[in-house]
Parts: structure tokens; sequence; C-alpha cells
């Protein structure tokens, strides 16, 4: 099999005991199969949950705690608990793991996005296992990432993953839940994530967890519009995560072959970036962002709502609605005094000859 990219992500229950407590034997377990794709040569970023679980008992708390501050200092402990074991546990297999811990804000922040992706990627080429959590103990809305799901997806987006391999306590997607309902089936393989899907599933997480199948189902189809493949399910022993790599894992395969990777620039804009602005063009403009891989020139923007400079990004707008986003290459002014010349309205002011949004620089909307 050729070397593969894979983003494993182990939520709170698949780690812990029913006291909240480190599990050893489910720990022991996580490590052998990650040792074991390692072997099989293969890159392995493991992106874990389980601080809070982990942290809570610690503390003096008799279960998982309800509030922010009681959730964040569980983290506090609980992290280098969690970190601490997987050191040693991996020692075992002459694997070096690096913590990294990540925010919203992280994602949001373009400097901090690219410093992200560097980091990893020279782990990476250094033969260290990245090991990601949300840094719970900041953040500003507790546990933003749904137990790390979505936290997993844009990982495994901005790294090019080639599979995220998300394991949980359910063997995979339903069309109902199996724990309630005997005649619920599962979903083997799919191609796509519905709005029907996701309006018919249930979030409750685990007593020890947050994320629930709903979050599993938003972070696989944020994974898949990064062109990432995803799988959903169950696994033990050893081997369990490359019988997953070779198609015979306990769940549901989630890929589609006509989605492509997305290059990390292009996904900062789509999904992290804040707009500054809006752009209106016209239907010659549209079709040849749209169909004709162009960039969009003056020529072809009506109005301009907002203001912006080089650099930001901005929503753009075809006669029916949104088309998408891009980062602009001149700002408000320019644009506006291109309008008014065209529009035979004096302006003596100089007018840069560039496109508005290169093509490297857009995104479509979906």
């Amino acid at each position: 099999m050729s070397k593969k990219r894979i983003v494993v992500k182990i939520g709170s229950s698949s780690l812990t005991n029913e006291c909240g407590e480190i599990d050893q034997k489910k720990l022991d377990e996580h490590v052998k199969a990650i040792a074991g794709l390692r072997e099989a040569n293969h890159e392995v970023i493991l992106v874990s949950s389980g601080a809070v679980a982990a942290g809570f008992p610690k503390i003096g708390y008799s279960s998982r705690p309800v509030t922010v501050k009681g959730k964040q200092a569980a983290a506090a402990v609980g992290q280098s608990l969690l970190i601490q074991t997987y050191i040693a546990k991996f020692k075992e297999f002459n694997i070096i793991p690096a913590q990294i811990l990540l925010t919203r804000e992280d994602f949001a922040s373009r400097e901090r996005y690219q410093n992200g992706f560097a980091t990893v990627t020279e782990l990476l080429d250094r033969g260290i296992l990245p090991i990601i959590n949300e840094n719970d103990t900041v953040a500003i809305e507790e546990l933003t990432f749904g137990d790390n799901d979505m936290l997993s997806a844009l990982v495994s987006g901005f790294i090019h993953a080639d599979l995220l391999i998300m394991l949980t306590d359910i063997n995979g997607l339903y069309n109902g839940n199996p724990r309630t309902n005997p005649d619920a089936e599962r979903y083997d393989y799919l191609e796509d994530i519905t709005e029907e899907m996701l309006k018919e599933t249930d979030d409750r997480g685990s007593k020890v967890g947050t994320g629930g199948m709903k979050s599993k189902l938003q972070a696989a189809k944020t994974s898949l519009s990064l062109g990432v493949s995803v799988f959903i399910g169950q696994g033990r022993g050893k081997d369990k995560l490359l019988r997953i790599l070779a198609g015979e894992g306990d769940g549901t395969y989630i890929s589609n072959g006509s989605l492509q990777p997305i290059n990390t620039k292009k996904q900062w804009i789509a999904i992290h970036s804040e707009t500054s602005g809006k752009l209106f063009i016209d239907q010659g403009a549209e079709e040849a962002i749209l169909y004709h891989g162009g960039s969009l020139l003056p020529a072809g923007v009506f109005k301009v709502e907002g203001r912006f400079n080089i650099g930001d990004v901005v929503e753009v707008y075809g006669l029916n609605g949104l088309l998408g986003k891009g980062e602009v290459s001149c700002s408000s002014e320019d644009v506006n005094r291109a309008i008014n010349r065209r529009n035979g309205i004096s302006d003596k002011s100089i007018i840069p000859s560039v496109e508005v949004i290169h093509r490297n620089r857009w995104v479509n909307v979906k």
C-alpha cells in the first residue's frame, strides 16, 4: 500500500473508563494501532480528546463538570496527564510525540494558521507524531470544536490528509438511533452528508465527552468539502487502523472521488476568514470566474459595499446571489474609481491595472 497521510481522531469515550479516568487498556490499544500505521510507513497526526475527562476526577469532581471554569480547570490538569501518558506509551515504539494546542482563533488568524501548517508539516518531515487537542483552558466558548470533531476535520484539510479516521463508541452511521431502534440500518458507504441527515441526527454527547453523532456528521461534511475521505466507527485490536485503511473497518466510509483537495490558502479564505465587504458582478464576470477559471477584473464589478484594503477577503455576488469569496488585490476605493470612470464620472486619479481578485485567491461558495 502506498504511503498515506492519516488523521486519527480519538474521542473521550474511546479513551476513558466510566469514572472518567484514562483507561490504560484502551490507551495501550490505540498506541499500538498508531504505531502499526507508522511501521507501515504512513504519516499519522493524532487528534486526541480526553483532557477534561482525565482531569476532573483529579481535582475533586465526582462527575464531569458543567461550568466553563470547572471544565477549563479540569482540562488544565488533564492535558498534562494525557500527554505524559502518551509520551510514556509511545516511547516503547521509539515514537516522539509533540503536543499542539489550538483554538478557533488559531484558524481565524491568517498568520497563526500559516504557522500552524508549517509547524505540523515540519514535525511530520522530522518523523515526529503531532498530538493535537483544543486548548480548552483558554477557549472563550468552551470546547467550541465539539469534542474535537470539527478540529480533526479542519486539521485533516489543512495538512492535506488522505483519510480522517474518527473512532467513536458506535460502529458507524445509521438511518436511526441503533440504541433505541432495533430496525436502524447502518450506512456502510456514503458519498455525501446531506442537510436532511444533519437535521435528523441527535447531537447529545456521552457523559465523558461532548461530541454527538451530529457533530461528527458536520465534521465529515467539512472534510469532504476539503477533499479528505472519512471513516466513522469502532475498532479493536492493534491492527484496527490498518484494517480501516484497507477498507475493512467496522463503521461507515464517506468518500467522493469528484471532490478535489483545496490548497491551504484557499481553505483559509473559504472557511476561516472574516469578510470586509461585498462585490456585485455582471453575468460575464460570473461566467469567467465560475466556469472558465478566470480572475475577477474591475470591468466586471458594478457595485461595492463596505470598505476593504489590499489583502482583505470579500464576498462576491452574482445576479442570483452569493457566488464565493476571495482575497482582493486592490482597495474598495480603487474599485469604486474604476466603476465611476466606466460610468463617465470624471476621476483623474490613477487606477491600478490589476485583477480585483486573482483566480488563485478565489473560492466558490459550493
